[in-house]
């Protein structure tokens, strides 16, 4: 069968390669051609274009290179119609992929949206489109299969396909880690300041700014696949360094974590990580999506998952020093601490099982 999948970003990348593996199982003649990453080139086939050409951020960042994402989509309708797949299967990435779910349609191609857009968010009225333009919805979050169900739209819950990937995990040496990263013999605190220039620039200031109160520690970067080594060089130094390409095996020799908000929220949750979630974008993007979001109390996928506050959020005006300083000394050690991992445990729980991967597989060759 040939697949054509699109993953607009690093988390995209991520469980596009994990669903590409398990449909390799089933299908052993697979050919896939693909908008992903890396590690979705791993797993074979055709790479269209990279996520790091495509993922814009923030209402701003879109209208000023509004340009190469209408070519983009109008290269993708061009190829799609060239190729003429079995399956188009869209992963998240809304903006884009309802544009191309809606021409992929007309064209006959049988459409399977995994990882729904988070339109219990923010532009519920896309629900209309999904449920005109595409066969099958697949969702990895325990409260969308009730979401679409209000919207005479039947989706499968298949389970989140972060337990895969973190359940094929190999155990890890902590000194080994430090050792072979050039890092010294104190307990690590790990910063995700995101995957994107401006953002990483803005939260690494603010991550940093509390290295004084927490001399007995020293701070690693998880560095972006989709940023040079050398960009993260300015903010090195005897006590903050930096790891590329090993965020999970940071994330577990570490102690506690700041992480930009965004699926690494997840991941830092379900590696067993108390973190702090921050999250800061410009005044005029912050105004506009306030205004757009509704129904929803949390930003972290954590804590809306659970439906309460699990781990601190820092928003805006609220991300600074002294918040940062306390809620980091809180999530050390202590009480606090306690109560957040086996918060993570009833998260885990919430989630089910591994798995998703070979679900979400099952419904696609189905559909086709």
């Amino acid at each position: 069968m040939k697949y054509y999948i699109i993953a607009g970003e690093a988390s995209g990348d991520l469980h596009g390669s994990n669903l590409m593996k398990a449909l390799k199982q089933k299908d052993p003649d697979a050919d896939f051609r693909f908008w992903g990453g890396d590690l979705m080139k791993a797993q074979g086939g055709t790479l269209v274009k990279h996520y790091r050409d495509l993922a814009f951020m923030g209402f701003l960042e879109v209208v000023m290179n509004l340009r190469t994402i209408l070519n983009n989509i109008k290269f993708c309708k061009e190829d799609l119609q060239k190729n003429r797949p079995d399956v188009l299967i869209l992963i998240d990435y809304p903006g884009f992929n309802l544009r191309i779910a809606r021409f992929a349609k007309e064209l006959g191609i049988r459409v399977v949206y995994y990882i729904s857009p988070q339109l219990w968010a923010w532009k519920e009225g896309r629900v209309e489109i999904i449920k005109k333009y595409v066969d099958e919805m697949m969702v990895i979050l325990p409260f969308e299969e009730d979401f679409y169900k209000k919207h005479g739209v039947h989706s499968h819950f298949v389970g989140h396909p972060l337990l895969d990937a973190i359940s094929g995990l190999q155990e890890i040496n902590i000194e080994t880690f430090k050792k072979e990263n050039g890092l010294n013999e104190k307990e690590i605190i790990a910063l995700l300041p995101g995957s994107r220039k401006q953002e990483v620039e803005k939260m690494l200031e603010i991550m940093l700014s509390v290295r004084p109160h927490f001399k007995n520690y020293q701070f690693v970067i998880a560095g972006a696949p989709s940023l040079p080594k050398e960009f993260y060089q300015k903010y090195v130094d005897d006590n903050v360094h930096f790891v590329s390409n090993r965020t999970y095996d940071l994330l577990r020799c570490s102690k506690a974590a700041l992480v930009t908000s965004g699926t690494a929220t997840l991941e830092t949750a379900l590696l067993n990580i108390p973190e702090v979630v921050c999250y800061r974008g410009s005044k005029i993007s912050y105004a506009i999506a306030k205004r757009l979001v509704k129904n929803i109390s949390y930003i972290s996928l954590v804590n809306l998952i659970m439906d309460r506050e699990v781990v601190k959020e820092l928003i805006q005006d609220d991300l600074n020093t002294k918040n940062l300083v306390d809620e980091l000394h809180k999530i050390l050690s202590g009480e606090k601490r306690d109560k957040v991992l086996n918060d993570y445990d009833l998260l885990r729980e919430k989630l089910g099982g591994k798995g998703a991967s070979d679900h979400a597989a099952e419904v696609i060759l189905k559909v086709i």
